[in-house]
């Protein structure tokens, strides 16, 4: 699954590839805007995990998985 997240007064948004479902991903970025958490706290499919400051949230683009080719091909 492919996030993106925009965080306030910060030029470039965080792109990161997660394991995670949309789902999973949608409940914790509502944790953190609920108040339940102080950190939108996300991890990529290398194990990383990326905390984000709740109140510095401008926005969370959750989009569909990317699928890589590989090979050579026509384009």
């Amino acid at each position: 699954m492919e996030v993106k997240i925009g965080v306030q007064h910060a030029p470039r948004e965080i792109v990161l590839e997660s394991a995670q479902t949309a789902e999973e991903v949608e409940g914790a970025v509502a944790d953190a805007l609920g108040g339940k958490s102080p950190l939108l706290s996300l991890v990529d499919e290398h194990g990383r995990k990326v905390l984000v400051p709740s109140d510095r949230l401008a926005y969370v683009e959750i989009g569909e998985q990317s699928v890589r080719k590989v090979g050579f091909g026509a384009l």
